[in-house]
């Protein structure tokens, strides 16, 4: 009986430990997402009423031009700051784990601008791409129109947001870097191994199961932009289309044309894309994640 009491004691305090998670995840997270599926089924009405009406709301969105406009928008982003970003902030990890002077400093140089609000960093780096005054075509002489040209206004995006998520990512890399054991790089130099080499072979497979949550916590960000796009891409700007994101696009038709619907239905194919992408990285891991020590 002792042991009964004991246990259910032990849940008891086990339960009560999580619940406040429990029910932050229920209140914050579930209970809105569900909240969105029905809406995403409904018609928007006056007041703030909703009319149920099928699926009405998804084969408006899949017939849409501009929904799958911003869809590849979206994808095209991912492209374009994933890969390039992760690289960059595993080799930034690998030079501040180095033994260089001052590298506490650096470190937090580099973390910096995800302290910094959103707008603040928008803000600067569109007035640097000004195709009249920025500085940016000041110093290399050009007159390239950055946020203005179609072909090249989400690439300006992408670089800015790579700059503002790298050092964060890095600071991440860093922690995985720092629990490999010295002793095998010291076991590979013996064997006249060079620096990229164990680069290769001992740090990207040690560092592996970091990277990994690392790519999917950037991946669902960058299908999910809209701060930075709304800020540095105006309403008015002739290369809205080829910059909007699924969230921008989400954003105008909820707040601005008042089509909660609608929105909500980009929301569900917004969380079904980052659904499929957070599969294919779990599958994907068993052949690239190395959890051994």
């Amino acid at each position: 009986m002792n042991s009964k009491k004991r246990n259910r004691s032990d849940m008891f305090w086990g339960y009560l430990m999580v619940a406040p998670t429990i029910l932050g995840l229920l209140i914050l997270n579930i209970y809105p997402f569900i909240e969105t599926f029905i809406r995403s089924l409904s018609k928007t009405k006056a007041f703030g009423k909703y009319e149920f009406q099928g699926l009405m709301n998804y084969q408006e969105m899949f017939t849409s031009e501009e929904f799958w406009k911003a869809t590849w928008n979206s994808i095209w982003f991912c492209v374009l700051t994933v890969p390039v970003g992760i690289f960059l902030a595993l080799l930034l990890a690998v030079l501040l784990n180095a033994k260089i002077a001052g590298r506490g400093i650096f470190r937090t140089i580099y973390f910096l601008p995800m302290v910094v609000a959103p707008a603040a960093v928008a803000m600067v780096w569109k007035w640097m791409f000004n195709a009249e005054f920025g500085i940016i075509n000041s110093i290399f002489g050009t007159e390239i129109r950055w946020l203005t040209d179609p072909k090249i206004v989400l690439i300006t995006c992408a670089v800015v947001s790579i700059w503002s998520s790298v050092g964060y990512d890095a600071i991440l890399l860093l922690s995985g870097i720092q629990n490999i054991s010295p002793y095998y790089y010291e076991a590979a130099s013996l064997d006249g191994a060079g620096k990229v080499k164990q680069f290769f072979c001992i740090t990207v497979p040690m560092v592996s199961p970091t990277l990994f949550v690392v790519i999917i916590m950037r991946l669902m960000a960058s299908l999910r932009v809209y701060d930075l796009i709304y800020m540095m891409v105006d309403q008015a700007n002739p290369a809205l289309t080829d910059a909007q994101s699924l969230m921008y696009l989400f954003y105008r038709e909820s707040f601005i044309a008042g089509n909660k619907g609608y929105g909500s239905a980009i929301v569900i194919w917004t969380v079904f894309l980052i659904a499929i992408v957070t599969a294919l990285q779990f599958i994907g891991q068993k052949k690239w994640v190395n959890y051994e020590v």
